[in-house]
């Protein structure tokens, strides 16, 4: 605990100090449309809604500047951030790769998970690369692509959770905080213990690291813990009680924006403030967040199950019919659980030269139980979000701007 205290002391100030954020003008714009926000305008602390909308305007050496706008942002409000968690276990398992220094591992390198504790599982093969051999590289584009769990869970083992926690916190990410693997019922000791791993070259082993074990706790203080009048438990039996979020992961609205600003914009920041990404990690996670299924062919998805715009929930609100822009690239990390629809997105218009970040939640759960998947994802939280990216982006279409953008850097395919 000390260790995290210490780090809290440490953080530069630039990163700890938050601009001042105009709360007026995204509720002032969402009434200007009450056939598209009537609903959630009429009860949104029932919807819990959260938005965070920030305006880039570039200076004359193409640096971005930034103006943010929310709407009911509360980081003491919880909500469950299910998958939007994913991006930065992707971050630090490059950047631990990029610290250990070791001649010879890489992100490319096979990566065979075993198991030291209860409801650990190994890993040796990965039937979905190319070479059938799990990595690093691999389970990044698995979770870019589609946000697989399994995926995930192998990079928060070998990251492991105090150093995911230590580096939220060295980030300048001080009201968040990963306890936990995803979709395994992964909670208490188990989620404190992380599998040993080992990495090679062909038959060469390169790296080895042991089981891990975070002693840590990382306490917030936080309202709307305790949700709902029941839920299944794992047996899928009914029980009458609240639901409660107490031991599970946390990720404001704010922190998901600071990573994604970090991530996408390094020039903004001051060197020491930056990723430990090479150019190389940059355009792998640049290239996957921003692709869609239906463009990977490793891994290869059945369109049926993970069609264009499953992973786009801003803009196109996951709707199947929805028509894929060729110009229109978004760069995001969404989440889906327990009624909460989640995404972190940077949104691009390549013919248009349109730039800006969007990062909202939304909750729907109206019979208020919990883990019985009826959930109004489809008519009140899918709709939201692709009618709030779609008057976001109209409005950035048709705001003057000094400096027209140079996004090239951002045309990854």
């Amino acid at each position: 605990m000390k260790k995290y205290l210490i780090l809290i002391l440490l953080m530069p100030v630039s990163v700890i100090a938050q601009q001042k954020i105009n709360t007026r003008f995204l509720e002032k714009l969402l009434r200007k449309h009450k056939d598209l926000f009537g609903t959630i305008l009429s009860d949104p602390n029932h919807k819990e809604v959260q938005v965070l909308y920030t305006q880039i305007d570039r200076d004359e050496n193409n640096i971005p500047h930034f103006k943010s706008y929310s709407y009911r942002m509360d980081p003491t409000w919880y909500f469950y951030p299910a998958s939007t968690v994913k991006l930065p276990g992707v971050i630090f398992a490059l950047e631990k790769i990029n610290r250990l220094n070791i001649p010879g591992f890489t992100k490319e390198s096979t990566m065979i998970t075993d198991s030291a504790f209860k409801g650990q599982t190994k890993v040796s093969k990965d039937e979905s690369a190319k070479n059938g051999l799990p990595s690093i590289e691999h389970y990044i584009k698995k979770v870019l692509l589609t946000s697989d769990n399994d995926a995930y869970n192998r990079l928060y083992e070998f990251v492991g959770r105090a150093e995911l926690n230590q580096k939220l916190l060295a980030n300048g990410i001080t009201k968040s905080r990963f306890l936990n693997r995803l979709a395994i019922g992964d909670a208490g000791e188990q989620a404190r213990h992380t599998n040993p791993i080992s990495f090679y070259n062909g038959d060469k082993l390169v790296y080895r690291q042991e089981a891990q074990y975070d002693a840590n706790d990382y306490p917030l203080e936080l309202k709307n813990l305790i949700r709902g009048v029941g839920y299944m438990d794992a047996n899928d039996k009914l029980v009458n009680e609240p639901y409660s979020f107490v031991d599970k992961n946390v990720y404001t609205i704010a922190d998901q924006q600071l990573i994604l600003k970090k991530l996408l914009f390094p020039e903004a920041f001051p060197e020491a403030e930056r990723f430990n990404l090479t150019p190389d990690d940059y355009k792998l996670i640049y290239t996957y967040m921003s692709m869609l299924p239906t463009e990977s062919d490793y891994p290869k998805y059945d369109p049926k199950e993970f069609w264009p715009t499953y992973a786009k929930m801003i803009y196109y609100g996951r709707d199947k019919n929805e028509a894929i822009s060729p110009d229109i690239r978004i760069f995001n990390k969404y989440g889906d659980s327990y009624g909460y629809i989640i995404d972190n997105a940077y949104f691009t218009d390549l013919k248009n030269n349109v730039e800006f970040m969007l990062t909202a939640v939304v909750q729907s759960n109206d019979d208020g139980i919990y883990n019985d998947n009826k959930y109004e994802y489809e008519t009140v939280c899918y709709p939201f979000m692709k009618n709030l990216g779609q008057v976001i982006y109209d409005l950035e279409l048709k705001r003057k701007k000094q400096h027209e953008p140079d996004l090239s850097k951002f045309k990854v395919h």
